[in-house]
């Protein structure tokens, strides 16, 4: 275990699988006591208990983001456990299919979409700011974000609402960056599991490195956002997507 973050609590939600477990696993390595999040509970637990055997500190709740109050519960619930929040990533998004197309997507699952990523993300993204500012903490604050937050992938529900979700970071930026809270997201390029559902080998002549990126790949790239290395970036949505041409899935 390193300690480029010793003496940092996170909550990450969407940490059972994916991009969100590759999160979770490399802020523990670098020493921050983790608190996971997902609505899937089995998985959840048991990636905390992988970290707790490495000697990391991870515990779990489980969370309906797409519930009216989830998000600001599990704010408190995570600042009841760790005592204090210094860091939030909000990776958490349902699973999308490719036939959600603007012809067929649902009106529900629409609303799963948008509560989830937009409406769940600026609740945890501000509940977490006051805490941090209320507690004169140095706060950082993630939101993964998509490509398809600039260019349409035929799934209007999912880009819509991470063209959202990258203009709530942006005024979470400007509101909290006074108080010293860093506001930033990421937008992850073809990177198998959690919400992924693309054939990778079709993708493969898209990218500029000739292959798809790994969750842990991105889980440093966060552990680097949140870290001192970082500390005069704010407000960005920075691509992590191997060079990827744009608009090719």
């Amino acid at each position: 275990m390193n300690d480029l973050l010793q003496g940092d609590t996170a909550l990450i939600t969407g940490a059972a699988s994916g991009i969100g477990r590759g999160i979770a696993l490399a802020l523990a390595h670098e020493g921050v006591g983790v608190v996971l999040s997902d609505n899937n509970a089995v998985n959840g637990q048991h990636v905390a208990d992988d970290l707790n055997a490495t000697g990391a500190q991870a515990s779990f709740l489980h969370a309906d983001l797409s519930s009216a109050d989830g998000a600001e519960r599990l704010i408190r619930e995570t600042i009841s456990r760790l005592g204090q929040l210094s860091i939030l990533v909000h990776s958490a998004s349902p699973k999308r299919e490719e036939n959600q197309t603007a012809d067929t997507v649902t009106d529900e699952q629409w609303l799963a979409m948008t509560n989830v990523n937009l409406t769940s993300g600026f609740k945890l993204g501000r509940a977490a700011a006051h805490h941090m500012r209320d507690n004169k903490i140095a706060g950082r604050i993630l939101f993964i974000t998509s490509l398809h937050a600039d260019t349409p992938r035929n799934l209007p529900h999912y880009s819509a609402s991470k063209a959202g979700t990258t203009m709530v970071m942006k005024e979470l930026a400007r509101a909290y960056g006074p108080h010293g809270i860093r506001v930033n997201a990421i937008a992850p390029g073809a990177i198998p599991g959690g919400g992924f559902s693309a054939d990778p080998a079709t993708l493969i002549d898209k990218i500029a490195l000739g292959r798809v990126g790994t969750p842990e790949e991105f889980g440093a790239m966060c552990a680097f956002l949140c870290s001192a290395h970082a500390g005069y970036i704010v407000g960005q949505n920075i691509l992590r997507d191997g060079g990827q041409y744009p608009g090719t899935y």
